[in-house]
């Protein structure tokens, strides 16, 4: 009985400490870095050309335009990605263009709200893109979740700038 008490202690503790979690960070935040050997203009302007996202983003499945703003700013692009033989719909909306420097990109995925701001930097030759990221829920439950995936979810933003740079400088 004593040792079914204390794996109930347990048990609850984990509970308590999983659920507090979505109270206690309410944004999951991280960033990722990547340099490549190519000139900004050049770096940039691949990386904005909407029809280039799926050289270095393997899942999407198909990229589609919703609305298409003539400085990117407030454009929406509608985007289906097939994970693990599931299709995920989401949007894209780009909340700041500034030609050469910045790009940041608001995604709704379902359950998941990420914003990505993309800093271009370049010196001798060489440009660094920085993604300064950050997830929220809708979701209570997924909030409690998204701290415990850090980690995958910047795993995951680096292999994607990683596969830019490789398509970049191919």
């Amino acid at each position: 009985m004593k040792t079914i008490k204390i794996i109930l202690g347990i048990i609850t503790t984990i509970v308590v400490i999983f659920l507090a979690t979505g109270l206690l960070v309410k944004e999951t935040n991280y960033s990722t870095q990547v340099s490549i050997n190519k000139p900004v203009e050049e770096v940039f302007e691949a990386f904005s050309t909407s029809e280039n996202i799926k050289n270095w983003i393997p899942e999407i499945k198909s990229f589609e335009v919703i609305n298409e703003n003539i400085g990117k700013t407030g454009s929406s692009y509608k985007i289906i990605i097939e994970n693990q033989g599931q299709e995920i719909v989401m949007t894209q909306k780009v909340i700041a263009y500034v030609k050469n420097e910045k790009v940041t990109l608001f995604f709704d995925a379902e359950n998941m709200l990420k914003r990505d701001d993309y800093i271009f930097e370049e010196k001798n030759g060489i440009t660094t893109i920085t993604s300064n990221s950050s997830c929220q829920s809708e979701s209570y439950l997924m909030a409690c979740m998204f701290p415990y995936f850090k980690g995958t979810f910047k795993e995951q933003d680096q292999t994607y700038l990683n596969n830019f740079k490789a398509f970049v400088e191919k």
